[in-house]
């Protein structure tokens, strides 16, 4: 199953709208980890699985949710809310509370992934305001039988092979 994953998008519609146009038959779900700074009814949202960001002021986004990818549980949240800019401890608690094996923010703007205690944690970056590196970014997660590959890619859609990685599930 591959899933789209996007997050501090600050207010960018037509690249947001670009990228969903480009993935829409390659992907079977689409996460916005929030910060779109866009109204819940947004055409460039529309298909998004989408959380709040402590930059969006429409109240009718949800703080988390959940999915259910090829048997594992997926859980995304923008990360405000638990401190992910110093570390991804109090995340990583509530993903356990959930039964989550898959952790998806934003709100660092820093891309990255990487696997704690069996849990795969998510930052796609920001397509806007990214900061570490001067690639805006996203990623394409890939879970599959018994494992999980985490594609990053710039906003012309090159790969970025430096922050891409294969995980075991």
């Amino acid at each position: 199953m591959k899933i789209l994953i996007i997050s501090d998008s600050h207010g960018y519609e037509q690249e947001l709208a670009e990228i969903k146009e480009r993935y829409a038959n390659e992907v079977q779900l689409m996460i916005h980890c929030g910060d779109s700074e866009l109204p819940s009814d947004h055409e460039a949202l529309q298909g998004f699985s989408v959380v709040r960001g402590n930059c969006d002021f429409d109240v009718k986004f949800p703080n988390e949710v959940e999915h259910n990818v090829n048997g594992c549980k997926l859980f995304a949240t923008h990360g405000h809310l638990f401190n992910v800019k110093m570390n991804v401890m109090s995340i990583g608690y509530r993903a356990e509370e959930v039964g989550a094996q898959i952790v998806c923010f934003g709100h660092s703007h820093l891309a990255g992934s990487e696997q704690i205690n069996g849990r795969l944690f998510i930052n796609p970056g920001s397509i806007r305001l990214p900061r570490g590196r001067k690639d805006a970014t996203y990623c394409i997660l890939d879970v599959y039988n018994q494992g999980a590959h985490v594609l990053f890619y710039n906003k012309n859609h090159e790969m970025l092979d430096d922050l891409s990685t294969k995980y075991s599930m």
